[in-house]
Parts: structure tokens; C-alpha cells; sequence
């Protein structure tokens, strides 16, 4: 199961590399395109092979709650790690500029809420997919250790959650 993961998230940075040197070096933007939309195709997969491990009568573990995460954060940020890809490939490989400041202040402070959002989308993404997991293990197995992910995954929510919280109340100077 992990190396489905390790596989999943490789696959995921191959066809993000793919699409940006679709885009740049070819200037191939529709094909660039192409690419980028097999990132979701990437989770269905995951999730595929993941409920056929279960179906197979493997017991529910971490690897499995992991495969979740893995997908909640992929939906959750795949647009936003598209977009870091796309402006880090500009900048080291055609020696483009940086652009964007360094935020500082409010507008640190509501990125971090957005950044924050998108977190709480992936845990409801995640939280769904475990527990539909649960669903249809039923009674066959443990599923402790799918809530186990959840538990942990909760307490980061929250460490996250009062760090984004702080940057509104206390705002950077710098």
C-alpha cells in the first residue's frame, strides 16, 4: 500500500513536470493541459487500488488511512501546488524573475486563513473517504487504526488552525 502512495505521488510530480515543459519548451498549451488534468485520474487510481486491497481481504491500516490523506490533500491543493510548480519551473529553468513579494502583515495573515481552508478540505475529503472505508469493511476487521489517522490528523488541524489564527491577531512587521 505504501509504495501505491510513493507510486501515486511520483506519478503526480512526473505529469506536473510533464505539463510545464509541455507549456514552456514545446509551447504545447493544450497538451500542457492534458497533463495537468491527469493528476485527479492519479487519485482515482489510488482509490481504486486501494479499495481492491480491502476487497482482497487485507486488514485496515495506517497505509490505507494514509491513501486517504494522500487524496483529500491531492484534491484539497492540487490547484495551489500546480501553480508553485508552474512559478518555481519559471524561475529555475527559464531564469524568470520572481515576482510576488513576501507577504507580510494582513495579507499574511488572511493567505495563511486560505491556506487554512484548503486544509479543512482536504481533512473533510480525507474524513469522508475513511469513512466510507469503515463503511464497507463493516464488521470484518479492526478499522482503529483508519480512526487512528483521523485522531492525529485532527490535532494537526488544530496546531495549524491557531498558527494561521495567530498571523491575523499578531500580524508580521517584516
Amino acid at each position: 500500500m505504501i509504495a501505491w502512495i510513493i507510486t501515486a505521488e511520483v506519478a503526480f510530480w512526473i505529469v506536473i513536470l510533464l505539463g510545464l515543459i509541455c507549456r514552456y519548451r514545446f509551447k504545447k498549451t493544450t497538451l500542457s493541459i492534458v497533463f495537468f488534468a491527469l493528476t485527479p485520474v492519479i487519485d482515482l487510481i489510488l482509490i481504486a487500488l486501494t479499495v481492491m486491497d480491502l476487497r482482497a481481504g487485507t486488514p485496515a491500516s495506517t497505509s490505507h488511512g494514509i491513501a486517504a490523506v494522500y487524496i483529500g490533500v491531492s484534491i484539497a491543493y492540487g490547484k495551489t501546488m500546480i501553480a508553485w510548480a508552474d512559478e518555481k519551473f519559471q524561475q529555475w529553468f527559464l531564469k524568470q524573475p520572481l515576482t510576488k513579494e513576501r507577504l507580510t502583515g494582513l495579507a499574511k495573515g488572511i493567505h495563511e486563513m486560505k491556506m487554512l481552508g484548503l486544509h479543512v478540505i482536504a481533512y473533510a475529503i480525507s474524513a469522508c473517504l475513511l469513512y466510507a472505508m469503515i463503511v464497507f469493511i463493516g464488521q470484518l476487521t479492526d478499522t482503529s487504526s483508519l480512526l487512528q489517522v483521523m485522531k492525529v490528523w485532527g490535532i494537526v488541524l488544530i496546531v495549524d488552525a491557531v498558527i494561521s489564527i495567530s498571523y491575523i491577531i499578531f500580524p508580521s512587521k517584516k
